[in-house]
Formats: C-alpha cells, sequence, structure tokens
C-alpha cells in the first residue's frame, strides 16, 4: 500500500499536485479540512465535537482530528493507498498515525515536501485569491500568519519522518509539469 504525507506550506501547490497523484497511483485523498467540513455539516458526534472548539476559536484536539481520520480511512476496504493532505501537523499527530497505520498493517511510505520560497508563496496566494475568490488568500497579512504558522508548528514534522528515512524535499519552483515529474520520480524510487 502506498501512503503518501503530501507536505508544504500554504501555496506550494498540494491541491494541484495531490490530484495528479491520485490519478496516477489511484490514492485516496484524505484532507482533514474536508474531514472536518464533512462531519461538522453532517452533524456527526465527532464533528459536533469538533465543532465545539472551532466555534471558540480553539484548536481541535488531535484525538478527534485522528478519531475522524480513522472513521474516515476505514470506509474504504482495499485502497491502493493514501495522501493524507493537511496531516499531520504535529509530531503528535504523526506518531498517533504511526500507530494507527501500523494496527492496519500498513505504514507511510513517504512523505513528500513542497519546498517553495516565501515570495513565490506569497505570488501564488494572490493569484489563487483572485481565482478561487478565498479572502484568506487575499489578505497579506493573514497569508504572512498562515506562512509562519507552518513554519513554527508545522514544519517540524519534518524531523519526524526524517528520522525515519521516508522524508523527500521536492522542489516546487517550475511548472506544474515539472513539479509533477519530481514527485513521480520520487514515489517510483521505492
Amino acid at each position: 500500500m502506498l501512503n503518501i504525507v503530501l507536505f508544504g506550506p500554504p501555496g506550494a501547490g498540494k491541491g494541484t499536485q495531490s490530484e495528479r497523484l491520485i490519478e496516477q497511483y489511484g490514492l485516496v485523498h484524505l484532507s482533514t479540512g474536508d474531514i472536518f467540513r464533512a462531519n461538522i455539516k453532517g452533524e456527526t458526534p465527532l464533528g459536533v465535537l469538533a465543532k465545539s472548539y472551532i466555534d471558540k476559536g480553539q484548536l481541535v484536539p488531535d484525538e478527534v482530528t485522528i478519531d475522524m481520520l480513522k472513521s474516515e480511512v476505514s470506509k474504504h476496504s482495499n485502497p491502493a493507498g493514501f495522501i493524507f493532505d493537511g496531516f499531520p501537523r504535529t509530531n503528535a499527530q504523526a506518531e498517533a498515525l504511526d500507530a494507527f497505520l501500523s494496527s492496519q498493517q500498513t505504514a507511510i511510505s513517504l512523505m513528500l515536501a513542497l519546498e517553495v520560497e516565501e515570495e513565490e508563496l506569497k505570488v501564488r496566494l494572490a493569484k489563487r485569491a483572485e481565482v478561487s475568490g478565498r479572502a484568506d488568500d487575499a489578505d497579506p497579512t493573514v497569508i504572512e500568519n498562515r506562512i509562519r504558522v507552518y513554519n513554527n508548528e508545522t514544519a517540524p514534522v519534518k524531523a519526524f519522518y526524517q528520522a525515519q528515512h521516508k522524508f523527500v524535499s521536492i522542489n516546487g519552483i517550475g511548472s506544474i509539469d515539472e513539479i509533477t515529474g519530481r514527485l513521480f520520480e520520487a514515489i517510483d524510487s521505492l
């Protein structure tokens, strides 16, 4: 089973590239943002619990996030693998994901990290705001905060996968096809 953590700061191209990886390798896309929204909209017990934290402006605790992810994974029988998008965001989440996957007789195969310089991220996010109308991509202050949060809180997860020799840095600059080629090359060399 091919299980990939697709990693990178806001605007690195995770959404675009995950679509290509899903198509190429037949993976199931698991986006924690999508899972949260679906559980909240469906008013599942986990969604109601998550919403209670979100409504207070608090982070949803790891155990709630992980329980939602477990529920989503269990909906798929005999998948070719999963692409984890937006998860794990902390070392505690990475450890919990490893434990859960181990209980399913599988593991993370690779963490593919799209590396893009901060100035390029700002340009990409501004363009995405024009195209998609996402307000969070249009405000330079919000963009800088999202990048800062990524650098301070999420980027340290790289070390977790480096220690397992599963971390692969991918140059995220170039055409979409060039970046896709680099990702395919990293996966195909497993």
